[in-house]
């Protein structure tokens, strides 16, 4: 299947990056390449552009889409979370810029067998590198019923949570769940039909997901470890599709950008710390326009940095 995947907020990252032409940018999360696509036009023969993703049809595809680029080049087969051991082998200190567009994408769900869809029958899987053994076959038939609900309930949002995590443990005592249509089956009974709300397996197949990749958990280790990479002057912009990455992106990037982190009842700051971002404006959203030729960009949240320390 051709990798398809329409990148969100094209023109809002070339202006929060403030590309330069001879500098370095990373794409932590290059998919296709369609920001990494933009960000290389905008370079000239003497910068660099490293592509970064652990979903090996991304890297083939980017490949192919970044072919044509007059700046150099370095694509990696890796989880983003090694951002400092990729940096280290490729002999780079500092960087301009970082991009990260968090999430699964369109590819992948729309890529039936990978299994990230309760809109196709296809095997339990949902590995963004399918090179790891973990998937979610072993979330669903492995994890207790108080380990399946409180992943529900934080990393879905879900307030059926219990009932849920209850079903499949009684399900799976006489065969396992190995299939996204059975899971979702077995979500629609155990939870009351709602007028509104979207699909009842939204929320349960999000956090069954995010568990399977480690998303949350990687998150904000990855971007404070990012910034401390840039250069001074650089920038880091990242792209969240849901509240859980937006809420530790905003979190970590505010801690980030204050000069003290003492508790507030402290009278004086012991902490020494010194604020090390500026954070460029709000959190941006797609146009309307945008929206409605992607609504996959409905949800998008891009919220941008500058390092001045």
């Amino acid at each position: 299947m051709e990798f398809r995947h329409e990148s969100v907020m094209p023109n809002e990252v070339i202006d929060v990056l403030n590309v330069k032409p001879s500098g370095v940018y990373v794409d932590c999360t290059l998919g296709g390449g369609g920001h990494s696509l933009r960000i290389g036009k905008q370079l000239d023969a003497d910068g660099l552009l490293i592509g970064i993703d652990r979903d090996a049809d991304a890297i083939t595809a980017a490949k192919k889409n970044l072919a044509g680029l007059k700046c150099k080049v370095e694509i990696v087969h890796e989880n983003f979370s090694e951002f400092d051991k990729i940096l280290d082998a490729l002999n780079i200190d500092k960087v301009d810029g970082i991009l990260l567009d968090l999430g699964v994408s369109s590819h992948q769900i729309d890529t039936a067998e990978r299994g990230f869809s309760y809109m196709h029958d296809a095997p339990l899987d949902m590995r963004m590198d399918r090179s790891k053994n973990f998937s979610a076959y072993d979330v669903i038939n492995s994890y207790d019923e108080d380990s399946l609900k409180k992943i529900f309930s934080e990393y879905g949002e879900e307030k059926f949570s219990g009932r849920i995590a209850r079903r499949i443990v009684d399900v799976r005592k006489n065969s396992p769940i190995k299939t996204t249509g059975e899971l979702v089956k077995l979500i629609e009974n155990a939870t009351p039909k709602l007028s509104s709300g979207g699909h009842p397996a939204k929320r349960v197949f999000q956090a069954v997901r995010i568990e399977v990749n480690g998303e949350l958990k990687i998150l904000g280790d990855a971007l404070t470890n990012a910034v401390k990479r840039l250069k001074i002057g650089g920038r880091i912009a990242v792209i969240t599709f849901h509240s859980l990455e937006d809420r530790i992106v905003k979190n970590t990037f505010n801690d980030m950008a204050r000069d003290c982190i003492c508790p507030k009842n402290f009278p004086v700051c012991i902490c020494n710390h010194r604020a090390e971002i500026k954070i460029l404006g709000k959190a941006k959203v797609a146009t309307p326009a945008e929206v409605e030729k992607n609504f996959r960009a409905k949800s998008a949240k891009l919220r941008a940095a500058e390092k001045i320390l």
